[in-house]
Formats: C-alpha cells, structure tokens, sequence
C-alpha cells in the first residue's frame, strides 16, 4: 500500500483529523485571498491589498469553526455565515470569509434532506448576496458580490449531488444484502426441505423392510428345529427383504453426494406400478393383503405416485406391526376426478404404543405419512375403525403444484 493510500484510510479513519486539515486548508486560501485585489489595473494583482486585523481574526474563526462541521453542521452555517456579515459590514478591503460559509453549506446539504438545503441554502445566499450588494463599496453588480451568488449556489447543489448519490448507493446496497440473505434463507429453506423428505424416505425404507426381516426372522427361530425347510424359507425372505432395503437405502443415500461423486443410481423412484412387489412382500411375512385398483390407465405425477406407494407401505407396516399375525389388510387406490384416494383397512387389534394409540412409542410413521401427503395439497385421515382395526385415508390431488411442475417430466 503506497503512502498516499495510507493516509487516506488514515484520514477516512479519523474524520475529526479530516476535518482539520480540510478547515486549515480553507484558512490558508482565504489567507492568499485576501492578499489580493480584483480591482487592481496592473497585471500583477498579489500584494496589492493587506487585511486587516478584523479580517484575520473572522478568518480564523471560521476556519476553527469548519472542524465541528460534521459534528454539528447547521450550527457551523450559522457561525460561519455570521462571521462572513460581519465581514461584509466592517471589512475594508474585504476578506474572504464568505468562503467558510461556502464549505459549510455544502456539508449541510450533503448531510440533511433536500427540503432542508432549499430553505437553508436559499435564505444563506439570499442574506449574503444582499448584504455585499447593499453595503459595498463597489457597484452591486460587481464580480465579488456575484461570486458569492455563484459560490453559495454552488455549494448547495453540489452537497445534494452528493447526498443523492450516498443516497442512491446505500439503497443499492442494502438491495443486494437483501437480496443475499433472501437467497440465502431460500437455500436453507430448501435443504430444510430435501432433509424432510430424505428423512421420511429413510424412515418408509427402513421401518417396512426391517420390520419384515424382524417377523421373518423370528419365524426362522421358531421353526428352525422341527421344520427347517420352513425356517430356510423364512431366512430366504429375510436375505431378499434386507437385499432390497439396501438397495432403497442406497438410491436414497445416493441423492446426499457431492457434484465429483460417482453417479447415484438410475432406477426409478418407487411407485404404484410396484405395489405387486410390495403386497408380495407383505403376503412372504404372513400379513393377508387384499388389493382393489379402479385407477387402470391413469398416468400419476412422479411426485403423488411416490407419495402414494409410501403411504401404502408405511401402513400395511404398521399393520404388519401392530395388528397381530392373524390381522387381513385391505388396499384400495381409486380415481376420484382430480384427486387420487388411497385407503388401507385393517381388522387387526392394536398393540399399545402402536400408531393409533397416541404413546411416546408410535414412531414417526403417522408424521411421516401427513407431512408427506400435506406437502402435495391434500389430507390425511387416521383412526381406529368402528368394530376394531384401523384404517389410513389419504386423498392426494393430481392437480397440485409440485405434481404440475413434475408431469410433463413423465412418459
């Protein structure tokens, strides 16, 4: 950083510093100014007048005056627009005090409204331009008494130039930090949300197969002496059941990679064209499944297809694992002009903490389901049945807003 770069930041750092420099500044021009005489008829005008004591002493004054211009900029107009008519009545020759006045008009401009620079810099440039006109000694037309005119006019203008343009640059600013922390809370809003979705995958994959494995393998122990072709059978199930979850387990885990990752896998999402598979899954386990479709030939969104094969297999999990062994499950998927009910009845009795029991150990099963259903526009309904057993209704609508901007994205 070179020397003139320090200083700079030295003195942006230290504005009262600024503010004297810029005030001895001043004192030295109006100093050099009073020095010399416009009327003069020879060419070399330096010299040709001396200021008086009087004069000296309102020059300085104003100069000390112009260091508190930031601190109090009205007040500092006052002084030094008083110390300039005082000037303009007693000095002869005159001294250039007015050029005090000058730079503090400037800074209240800089620093208040615009209003506020109209009526200050009006009624300072009216006072002092009619006061060098109606008492100099020189006609009122004369270049000193329109300089002041000028100068003040000038001042003005310039301090509103100035503060327009911090004006105009501070609301950029705060428009793009707006804008930076609106995408940054859209960005933790939205992997808020995959977080949400990837938990509730992990949970479906997890309860369902695990669940099985967990029946399957308790079948395995209990038949493993008197009939181990049952019990190698069961094992089987057991193999085939933990195989797939893996599989779902990595599809899933697949979408938590980095961009320089090896590729996740191609197999599509779960959906209703595998809920043979699923009942299949169910039937290995014991768990009689009944299945009624009246949805032939409709084409779901990816979105509600996955939402619906989800709530199917966390429900007859449930039921898996609350119902009892000799529980019947019935699933029916119907189209109901825009909207597509899924219903999964059961006739088994619960066990405690199981889903309809509202204890500490029902899971996340049941949230699961209606943030799930929730998140496409549509509703779930839970509850115990009248006679026993529970039943799951879930009405999903086709017409929703992440499903419109998934469809054109289906076959």
């Amino acid at each position: 950083m070179s020397t003139l770069q320090r200083t700079r930041t030295w003195l942006t750092a230290h504005p009262l510093a600024l503010d004297a420099a810029l005030a001895l500044g001043v004192l030295t021009c109006m100093l050099a100014g009073s020095f010399v005489d416009p009327h003069a008829q020879h060419p070399d005008k330096w010299g040709t007048r001396t200021p008086d004591a009087v004069g000296v002493t309102l020059m300085v004054l104003a100069a000390v005056a112009l260091v508190a211009r930031r601190r109090s900029p009205l007040p500092v107009l006052a002084a030094t627009s008083a110390l300039a008519l005082t000037e303009l009545l007693t000095g002869d020759p005159r001294a250039p005090v007015a050029m005090a006045a000058v730079i503090a008009l400037y800074t209240v401009a800089s620093t208040t409204d615009r209003p506020t620079t109209w009526r200050v810099g009006l009624l300072t440039m009216t006072v002092l331009t009619a006061t060098a006109m109606l008492v100099g000694p020189a006609p009122w037309y004369d270049q000193e008494n329109i300089g002041i005119f000028a100068w003040t006019g000038m001042a003005a203008t310039a301090g509103d130039a100035v503060r327009s343009r911090r004006a105009f640059v501070a609301a950029i600013r705060e428009r793009a930090e707006r804008a930076e922390r609106t995408r940054e809370e859209e960005a933790r809003r939205r992997v808020a949300e995959e977080r949400l979705r990837i938990a509730r995958d992990l949970h479906d994959v997890v309860a369902h197969h695990i669940a099985l494995v967990n029946v399957q393998a308790g079948v395995a122990a209990h038949v493993m002496d008197k009939r181990p072709d049952q019990a190698k059978e069961a094992l089987a199930h057991v193999r085939e059941a933990s195989r797939s979850a893996l599989g779902e387990l990595r599809a899933t885990v697949g979408l938590l990679r980095q961009s320089g990752d090896p590729e996740a896998p191609t197999e599509p999402a779960p959906g209703l064209t595998r809920l043979a598979e699923l009942v299949g899954t169910f039937h290995s386990a014991g768990l009689a499944v009944d299945v009624v479709r009246a949805d032939e030939g409709s084409t779901l969104p990816a979105a509600v297809d996955l939402a619906a094969y989800r709530v199917i297999q966390e429900a007859l999990t449930n039921v898996q694992k609350h119902a009892g062994t000799q529980a019947k499950a019935e699933v029916s998927v119907v189209r109901v002009g825009p909207n597509v009910e899924i219903t999964v009845l059961d006739d088994g009795a619960r066990n405690p903490g199981g889903p309809d029991s509202g204890g500490a150990g029902g899971g996340h099963g049941l949230l699961g389901m209606r943030e799930r259903v929730t998140a496409l526009g549509g509703t779930l309904t839970t509850g115990p049945r009248y006679g026993g057993g529970f039943r799951v209704h879930a009405i999903l609508p086709l017409t929703s807003r992440t499903a419109r901007a998934e469809a054109p994205a289906r076959p």
